[in-house]
């Protein structure tokens, strides 16, 4: 035979033999008496949208010293 019958249907076997479900996997009764749902409010998709304009590129050098360690040393 296949082993890969071995490796699905062993697992699935032995699976079905369980009696019932333990307690921990089964919802409590308290969740499904009682469920509490947020309620749903309206938010625009693009209510965070900023304009942005292209702009001219800054020098590179700046920009690096910036970006920098204080020292110049980044180990």
């Amino acid at each position: 035979m296949k082993p890969s019958l071995f490796v699905v249907g062993l697992p699935l076997l032995v699976g079905s033999c369980a009696p019932t479900l333990p307690p921990d996997v089964v919802a409590s009764p308290a969740a499904v008496e009682q469920p509490s749902a947020r309620p749903a409010a309206y938010r625009s998709p693009i209510s965070g949208y900023v304009t942005r304009q292209p702009v001219d590129p800054k020098p590179w050098r700046r920009q690096n010293d910036l970006q920098s360690p204080a020292n110049g040393d980044a180990s």
